[in-house]
């Protein structure tokens, strides 16, 4: 935008428009808390005015301080210009309603799981209340572990990820949910380093990105961990040390809930024999699969 107009007087109306117009001119790819270019403007403004990130409508036509609009104007020239996810200049992302804090050592939260876990996982956990130990294998910022201590309010939650800075993240949002006396943090490379355990829950959101469309990531997808993304030649590296690792981990009636993508037709293919079930979300019908012990165990 040309420096005069940053001395000019916008509504939040106007700051909206004119982020919509330059993410479209730019052809931003969205994909990390919103998929299209309005709702990320109408959330970047709302966050750069400090204003609820779900109340617009009272104030549209609200006259924005040029202070303020100075703000806003340069959130929207960094999202542009970086090509970072929305959620790395802010500091945070919101799932099921919930606001965690990320940064760039996290992937960005926006599991479907969450969805599932806002049901308790019903009708595939019968009683919420009953459920004593749950596993987040590949915890990232915490937010499923977190999401999960919340649906299963009796159940101690253990939480797993290689990386030490992304459970660093995972700690800061463990402290601000004050879970610390529900919910620990293990480093270690899948099962490996973690105790023994039976649990009656794992969900697991692994690196599941097949090799090719890794090399096709959009820009705004490369800022985030390599790490975290990246599942080998058919994207199911991870997966099989998880379903080899996991029935010893399960209690009896214990249930898997993975998610893999896009990635069905490589599951499929190299896990001819499982029959799981697929979970449902609004997004989709194929990205979430649910196995019991038994089944891994065959």
């Amino acid at each position: 935008m040309h420096a005069s107009a940053r001395t000019e007087r916008f509504t939040v109306r106007d700051l909206i428009r004119y982020a919509v117009s330059r993410f479209n001119a730019a052809h931003l790819v969205f994909g990390h808390g919103s998929d299209n270019a309005y709702d990320e403007a109408v959330y970047l403004v709302l966050h750069g005015l400090h204003l609820p990130p779900d109340t617009l409508e009272p104030f549209l036509d609200a006259h924005v301080l040029r202070e303020e609009s100075a703000r806003v104007l340069d959130l929207i020239e960094q999202r542009v210009q970086s090509r970072m996810p929305a959620a790395y200049l802010t500091r945070e992302a919101y799932l099921q309603g919930h606001r965690f804090y990320v940064d760039s050592r996290v992937i960005v939260p926006r599991s479907p799981i969450s969805e599932l876990l806002a049901d308790g996982l019903q009708p595939w956990v019968a009683d919420p209340d009953a459920v004593s130990h749950v596993l987040d294998m590949c915890t990232g910022s915490g937010c499923l572990a977190i999401l999960a201590a919340l649906a299963f309010p009796n159940a101690q939650v253990d939480a797993v990820d290689l990386s030490d800075e992304a459970l660093a993240v995972a700690q800061r949002n463990v402290d601000d949910y004050g879970l610390v006396e529900r919910l620990t943090l293990y480093p270690s490379n899948l099962f490996e380093d973690l105790p023994s355990a039976q649990y009656d829950v794992i969900v697991c959101n692994p690196p599941y990105v097949n090799q090719s469309s890794m090399a096709a990531l959009p820009p705004e997808f490369k800022h985030e961990p390599n790490m975290a993304l990246a599942g080998g030649a058919d994207g199911m590296d991870l997966v099989k040390e998880i379903l080899r690792a996991a029935p010893d981990f399960l209690s009896e009636a214990g249930v898997l809930v993975l998610e893999i993508g896009h990635e069905k037709s490589f599951f499929e293919a190299a896990f001819p024999h499982l029959d799981p079930v697929w979970l449902q979300t609004d997004a989709s019908d194929d990205q979430i699969l649910l196995l019991t012990r038994d089944q891994l165990l065959s």
